[in-house]
């Protein structure tokens, strides 16, 4: 019989239970896909007497869970701790400087710590492997990586946060506030109890961290990432986008272009008729464009205990298997070295809305400026007239470049008839 590969995982919270279960239930099909039995033969977390829904009472278990890397009976560590610092990258460094391939759905590691991380994993020709680390159950690294690699990628971008995309489907759904879908979702265990790793874009920014990466053949680069959230994403603004035939969207978008690569999350207007508008409630969706394959389009279940615990089992098997790729899809020198391009150099279509007094020459004062800063309108909207009062004026642009719109945005917003912050979303032609 051939031998079993035996994993130790670390963490058995929502994500490391899914597992077990996965590998329980699924034991035969595993098996066969694997050319061997993968069972679970040790284990770290912090309760003991917890009930994960399979038996663990043969199982070793290590209180410390840096302390897997040196079981020896374990062939492969699993971590599911989280967290960018600590025990889950103490545990990662020290299984591959003990010589052990490492499977791990921890998307903050490898965005902060990624590039080193990769070089310690090549230098020891041991492979790391982290499809459950992006978009859950949809096999984004694997399609990028591997699936698509004998194409020029032009551009990746998704919806990568289910909290954030079922806080803005229900907006617009049900013409709500932020912050009352804020608190329901908290309610329904879709938002955490601090939030503000989610709706604040920090999460998809790891994950399009990685996925340029992997897309352009690059060292990890969180840094280089342009991050915005949807905190100030109103009911007012969904519905203003519905009118004007778009959606808004917490995007993240990487592309290449002349002067480098590019990276960006923040909410968008996507057109009603694009594939990704209709991805809504917690799912999410990866789109890539290749040369020679066109656009693909990815949708699926972002998080939860069995999408991404599907997605630690397709790397188990891959192990299993023998098969390893280069963490970023190239070896270390083979890398691209192309600069990161800064978010003031971004060309785009923008949406304004403006809370303005009604009264004359208001719209002159905001299209003077916009044209002292070569910036042309393409639409403009007002709704109602209320002499002396507030109204919303909004104006979408051609493209322009983002240090335009800024510094014109800066103008407006000290003008005495702009009574609140603008509101500001960038318009992609998904």
């Amino acid at each position: 019989m051939t031998k079993p590969l035996s994993i130790a995982v670390a963490g058995l919270g929502t994500v490391g239970g899914g597992l077990l279960k996965l590998l329980s239930e699924n034991a035969e099909i595993v098996a066969a896909r694997a050319g061997r039995p993968v069972v679970v033969g040790a284990v770290s977390a912090r309760d003991r007497t917890r009930d994960r829904g399979v038996p663990l009472s043969t199982l070793r278990w290590y209180d410390d869970p840096v302390a897997l890397a040196a079981d020896p009976g374990t062939d492969v560590v699993v971590e599911l701790i989280g967290g960018s610092d600590g025990p889950a990258r103490a545990l990662v460094e020290a299984a591959l400087k003990a010589g052990k391939p490492v499977v791990t759905a921890n998307k903050a590691l490898l965005a902060v710590h990624g590039a080193a991380i990769a070089e310690l994993a090549e230098a020891r020709n041991l492979p790391l492997a982290f499809e459950a680390a992006v978009a859950g159950g949809i096999p984004a690294i694997k399609a990028l990586r591997e699936g698509l690699a004998g194409n020029r990628i032009r551009r990746v971008a998704g919806i990568l946060n289910g909290t954030c995309n079922y806080i803005l489907t229900v907006m617009r759904e049900h013409k709500r506030e932020f912050a009352e879908v804020l608190a329901e979702a908290q309610k329904l265990g879709y938002a955490e109890a601090d939030p503000s790793f989610d709706i604040d874009g920090v999460d998809a920014a790891h994950k399009l961290a990685i996925l340029a990466a992997l897309a352009f053949g690059r060292p990890v680069d969180f840094g280089a990432v342009h991050v915005e959230g949807i905190r100030e994403v109103s009911a007012l603004d969904i519905a203003l986008a519905e009118e004007l035939g778009y959606r808004i969207k917490l995007l993240g978008l990487a592309a290449r272009t002349e002067a480098g690569i590019s990276a960006r999350v923040h909410p968008c207007m996507v057109p009603t008729g694009a594939p990704i508008a209709r991805v809504d409630g917690v799912f999410n969706a990866v789109v890539a464009e290749g040369d020679f394959v066109g656009r693909v389009m990815l949708e699926g279940r972002g998080a939860g205990a069995g999408p991404t615990a599907s997605a630690v089992v397709a790397d188990l098997i891959d192990l299993a298997r023998g098969r390893q790729t280069p963490v970023w899809g190239a070896a270390a020198g083979l890398l691209d070295g192309a600069p990161a391009v800064p978010m003031e150099r971004h060309v785009g279509a923008y949406y304004l809305r403006l809370m303005v007094l009604d009264r004359p020459g208001v719209i002159a004062d905001v299209t003077g400026i916009l044209r002292d800063h070569a910036i042309s309108l393409e639409a403009m909207l007002q709704r109602g007239r209320a002499p002396g009062e507030a109204v919303p004026v909004v104006l979408t642009t051609h493209d322009c470049e983002e240090a335009q719109m800024r510094a014109a945005l800066g103008r407006i917003a000290a003008l005495d008839s702009v009574l609140e912050k603008p509101a500001l979303i960038r318009i992609e032609p998904l």
